[in-house]
């Protein structure tokens, strides 16, 4: 595979949160010229190379100057649905290509097809891509390790006992950074165009494994004790929208009595194994640890 328009940069849409960070810095460090558009400049923090241009997803009339001048757009969605025709229009008048972060929506296990919200909004986005003559690409993340952060975090850090939902739900956690890594391949290569990517950790693990994982990892023994789903609507609810409880308790209870979903693609892409959920965990151990 050869490089594709490397002197043009590429538009980080989505570059403030954990996996558009991550393709930007990833993108920077391999000397690719990289933009992002953000709708607050000057309260981000990015390396001196990278292009950092005013925009916002709902506001079209941003959207041309920082498409300007741009061959490929990485896109995370963090509008409203109502945005989708408009800023995917401006994208195709500007643009060659698009690799979008979607979700493993077409994946044929039950942790993934439920119904919720986030599903249809990925749905129309990924239609509307299809129909605007753009080059694209998506990748298809299953559970992200980082969410154990918001998950098991805050109990972790105060005390020893976690209290969860569906313990034995297998999952197979991805590290965001193999995510950007992916991301960063994928832009800089030609090949991958119509290419759906399904991107997983490399092993099969349980909520209690995870947490036991992050026990270990920290030298902290843990007593994990399991909550019925109408305990875990009262208790995640104080921190986590109604909506996003009821799609994890869904996914959750679907996934019980099955391995997890596992592909091998961050290797075959990369060259590299996707790290494993204890790396992740041990590389991000001071998250679980309580503050002086």
């Amino acid at each position: 595979m050869t490089a594709a328009n490397a002197t043009k940069p590429t538009l980080v849409v989505g570059a403030t949160g954990n996996i558009g960070r991550q393709v930007v810095f990833q993108l920077a460090a391999i000397g690719a010229p990289v933009r992002v558009m953000a709708r607050n400049p000057d309260s981000n923090e990015f390396p001196p190379v990278v292009e950092i241009v005013q925009g916002d997803l709902t506001l079209p009339e941003t959207l041309d100057r920082c498409l300007s001048g741009i061959d490929t757009v990485f896109l995370v969605w963090t509008a409203p649905q109502a945005a989708v025709n408009d800023a995917v229009k401006l994208m195709a008048k500007h643009s060659r290509r698009i690799v979008f972060l979607s979700a493993p929506i077409k994946t044929p296990h039950p942790f993934f097809q439920q119904p919720n919200a986030n599903r249809v909004l990925m749905e129309k986005i990924e239609q509307r891509i299809e129909s605007s003559g753009l080059e694209w690409t998506f990748l298809r993340p299953g559970m992200l390790a980082m969410n154990s952060r918001h998950f098991w975090g805050p109990q972790i850090r105060s005390g020893s006992l976690v209290r969860w939902p569906y313990l034995s739900a297998p999952t197979a956690p991805i590290d965001e950074r193999d995510i950007g890594a992916v991301a960063v391949r994928v832009l800089s290569e030609s090949g991958h165009g119509a290419m759906e990517y399904v991107l997983t950790g490399p092993e099969s693990l349980s909520q209690s494994e995870q947490v036991a994982t992050i026990g270990r990892v920290i030298g902290k023994a843990l007593q994990i004790e399991e909550i019925t789903p109408d305990e875990a609507r009262v208790e995640l609810g104080a921190t986590m929208p109604a909506a996003v409880v009821n799609m994890l308790l869904d996914a959750w209870a679907a996934a019980i009595g099955q391995a997890a979903f596992i592909t091998t693609t961050v290797e075959q892409i990369t060259g590299n194994p996707a790290r494993t959920f204890g790396e992740w965990a041990t590389d991000n151990a001071s998250e679980f640890l309580a503050g002086d």
